[in-house]
């Protein structure tokens, strides 16, 4: 946890992340990396210099093999309050649209749930789980196929809900969380939808 831990706060620190009591919506999809961001999120919070308040976010996207019972147990043991909210994306995305290219659209539709439940919360903050190899891959992607050069941005701040997002695992490398969660044997969701590639 420790190394994790100096990854995240040096991203916290470098972007200016954590303001005094802000309440951050941990979105937690069940793959390694959220999983990973909520227990240093709650290790965190015992020796920042900046009080803050946490909730675990999760969209339910319809799928059978959706995990629920994983997310919830992970919670109650770091004694994270947990919203769940089931949605259509699967019927959506795939079974009226049969989107071939599907991630965007269901990306989409989950930060609108996402944005709807942080503000019913009152929280001022979401908090994405996107580490150092996500933002690699989005850069080259978007040079080779756009040729433009961006990626992630480390926080952004949304006009229309006043809510601000944030990535701190942004300078934590894959292998990292991978490591993380199988060296405390962390059970982690091995599938949330057709697309994904978790472990």
């Amino acid at each position: 946890m420790q190394r994790i831990l100096s990854y995240m706060r040096k991203a916290i620190e470098d972007y200016n992340m954590i303001e005094e009591n802000d309440k951050i919506g941990i979105c937690l999809s069940g793959g390694k990396d959220s999983i990973t961001m909520l227990y240093a999120f709650k290790a965190l919070q015992r020796f920042y210099p900046k009080k803050f308040d946490i909730i675990a976010i999760s969209i339910h996207p319809g799928f059978e093999f959706f995990d629920t019972n994983l997310l919830q147990e992970i919670c109650k043991s770091l004694d994270v309050p947990f919203f769940i909210e089931n949605s259509n994306i699967k019927e959506i995305v795939f079974d009226i649209r049969k989107e071939k290219n599907p991630c965007s659209l269901c990306a989409n539709i989950r930060r609108g749930v996402i944005n709807s439940i942080a503000i019913r919360e009152n929280c001022n903050k979401i908090a994405l789980g996107h580490n150092e190899d996500d933002v690699l891959e989005t850069f080259l992607l978007n040079l080779f196929y756009t040729g433009s050069i961006r990626t992630f941005s480390p926080v952004s701040f949304m006009d229309r809900t006043k809510i601000t997002m944030i990535r701190p695992l942004i300078y934590t490398p894959e292998k990292q969380t991978r490591r993380f969660v199988k060296k405390n044997n962390i059970n982690v969701m091995k599938k949330a939808c057709p697309m994904d590639r978790f472990i």
